[in-house]
């Protein structure tokens, strides 16, 4: 059955991340508990926390059930019994009915066992010399990373229930159901029936389908499905809550200087999201900008505050609108024999690629082409190995920088590279390397590793301060940056 085409006038989809939804009481007043609490759909993340347990440290890299049962671990059982475990607690905290914890306790261990004994049935099937696990691999990742969505989408809904409201999980994450939907159909099916405009749907952030989220988008799949959400119902608007604002500079580097973006583009917002600022995945970016559903970033603690509008109805401006920084590798191919010649480019690219390095930016010239890499150090150097077996006569090297860019919709005629420049050399800060594109929508300056913080300070007091040093402070800005 598809969705409606003409959903309630005014319909919101919104989504809140995984360290809002660990704050959910907090959040009851402020969110949930409104004068006109209907004609929004909700789509939430895992509590802060369990995705790692369940698959793997984001940053840290830490194994967790999945990566433990891949790499052939028999822990990955003790694993699974304590992120239950985890679960519980979390729900423990934040209903405070007993029948609802019992509730939410049934859930979780009906979940957990039905992973527990899929993996060793997958386990047993394996050890006959017929069978293979790897390429069932993506399929378990994708089970195990939807047990998160699911249990904080359904104890959001028992606490909202419990509230008064008529709160209504919706499971999109395709739990013993055995037939094979892609996710249009999905979605469909999730919200048949549902009526946005007498019942608030708590949908889970991750949604089983033939595409499989995971393989494409990773960990980025919960915005995706929120995205195409959006889109599918032609949402006035998109918004993602989350606990900060989105703001000139980290509040914990700058200090009570930062100042909040207010409005801005998508493109802005996929620079953003290239240098792991996390505004919004940028495939989720893409839906709703062809979409044309505006997307806006609010601070879930201050539910007066309009937060930032994203999209193309206003101009933003000539104005910086975030300083930001990130570690990278300079990946430095050089070849005299390079000028004039084809294949290099396609070549390095073909490699970089194998090797799952992102890369975040890239310059060249007549015998050189340099790619600043994001990623572990020993994937790039693997990298760097096979290339040198197809390029023997180049000379290859990486070293470890930070790029650190200048960000706004429109940067025309705000001299932003000489001031740049001047300012980094001011702070006695060398300048390895930088470049800007003819759109105008970023600089990126490269500096050593251990100047990173203070060329984001330089750059943000020149550029952003200047600008605003009479305007006031965020407040919650302001309490982040003293935290």
């Amino acid at each position: 059955m598809p969705l409606p085409n003409d959903p309630a006038p005014g319909l919101t989809v919104e989504k809140i991340g995984g360290t809002c939804m660990s704050r959910s009481v907090e959040l009851l007043p402020a969110l949930f508990l409104r004068d006109a609490p209907y004609g929004r759909i909700f789509v939430v993340s895992a509590y802060g926390g369990i995705t790692n347990l369940l698959l793997e440290h984001k940053k840290s890299g830490a194994p967790g059930v999945y990566a433990r049962f891949a790499a052939g671990d028999e822990d990955w059982q003790a694993a699974l019994e304590e992120t239950g475990a985890t679960m519980r607690q979390i729900h423990g905290d934040i209903l405070s009915d007993p029948e609802d914890r019992a509730r939410a306790d049934a859930f979780v261990d009906e979940r957990i066992e039905g992973a527990r004994s899929c993996m060793v049935d997958l386990q047993s099937l394996c050890s006959y010399g017929h069978f293979r696990i790897a390429p069932q691999l993506m399929t378990l990742r994708e089970l195990l990373s939807g047990l998160g969505e699911a249990h904080s989408a359904f104890v959001t809904t028992l606490l909202l229930q419990r509230q008064g409201l008529a709160a209504r999980f919706v499971d999109l994450t395709g739990w013993r159901d055995d037939s094979h939907r892609d996710l249009k159909e999905r979605l469909a099916l999730g919200l048949e029936g549902v009526d946005p405009a007498r019942e608030l749907p708590i949908v889970t952030g991750y949604a089983q389908c033939s595409e499989g989220l995971m393989r494409e988008f990773d960990r980025g799949y919960s915005e995706v499905v929120f995205a195409r959400l959006a889109a599918r119902l032609g949402a006035r608007e998109a918004i993602i809550h989350k606990e900060f604002h989105l703001s000139s500079a980290d509040p914990k580097l700058v200090g009570d200087k930062v100042v909040k973006i207010g409005h801005t583009t998508y493109d802005v917002a996929d620079q953003l999201s290239n240098l792991g600022m996390e505004a919004i995945h940028p495939s989720a970016a893409k839906i709703l900008r062809q979409a044309e559903v505006p997307l806006r970033v609010r601070n879930a603690f201050e539910p007066a505050d309009p937060g930032t509008f994203i999209g193309p109805e206003a101009p933003v401006g000539a104005r910086v609108q975030m300083v930001t920084g990130l570690d990278v590798y300079a990946f430095e191919v050089f070849e005299p024999d390079m000028v004039g010649a084809k294949g290099y480019d396609a070549a390095i690219l073909e490699v970089l690629t194998r090797h799952d390095i992102w890369i975040v930016s890239k310059t060249s010239n007549a015998n050189c082409i340099t790619h600043w890499l994001n990623g572990s150090l020993s994937s790039i150097r693997r990298a760097e190995r096979d290339l040198a077996q197809r390029l023997p006569n180049a000379e290859i090297t990486t070293r470890a920088l930070s790029l650190v860019s200048v960000v706004g919709a429109d940067m025309a005629g705000l001299s932003v590279t000489r001031r740049a420049l001047n300012a980094l050399a001011d702070a006695a800060i060398p300048t390895v390397a930088m470049q800007q594109g003819t759109r105008r929508v970023d600089a990126q300056f490269m500096v050593p590793r251990e100047a990173k913080d203070s060329a984001i300070k330089a750059l943000h007091r020149e550029l952003v301060e200047a600008r605003h040093g009479d305007v006031p402070a965020v407040p919650e800005l302001a309490r982040v940056a003293a935290e």
